[in-house]
């Protein structure tokens, strides 16, 4: 077996096609802990502007806020999903020390469909893939680019 291995678990012969995660907006959680602690932070500092204490409130509830926003970045940024030649795998960080991986055989797949809700999804970018098995449907919503994605599994699909 080859050490040119692009991820754990990849088999012999099976080649990444596409790695894509959910749209940057799915971080909204962490942005509005950063935006509703920094201003909350600062009505302290704003009320008693005679004491130089309320800084460091305000740099505390700050501190705060960007811990809570990076928490978000990093579920983000360390969920994704990952097409190959055989098989379609979503690793969703579920916590600093939980992690979830569901790999789905592209010969189970019985079909696939895509939507883009409305003006907004189109002008963002992004939308919602429907992956339908016998066992059970794969809906990974706030894609980037689905109907880039959609091709590409379409065609790896049709292939098997």
């Amino acid at each position: 077996m080859s050490n040119n291995k692009e991820f754990d678990g990849q088999r012999e012969g099976e080649e990444v096609k596409l790695i894509f995660r959910r749209h940057f907006s799915t971080v909204w959680r962490g942005i509005i802990w950063l935006v509703v602690l920094g201003g909350v932070g600062a009505v302290p500092m704003f009320l008693w502007r005679d004491n130089q204490q309320m800084f460091f409130v305000w740099l505390g509830c700050l501190g705060v806020g960007i811990v809570g926003f990076l928490y978000a970045y990093m579920l983000w940024h360390f969920s994704y999903y990952l097409l190959t030649t055989e098989r379609i795998r979503q690793v969703r960080q579920r916590g600093l020390f939980r992690k979830s991986v569901v790999d789905l055989r592209l010969d189970k797949i019985q079909s696939i469909s895509y939507e883009v809700p409305g003006i907004f999804g189109g002008m963002l970018g992004y939308g919602t893939l429907l992956i339908r098995t016998q066992v059970g449907n794969m809906k990974i919503s706030m894609v980037q680019q689905p109907e880039k994605t959609y091709n590409i599994l379409q065609d790896l699909v049709d292939r098997k």
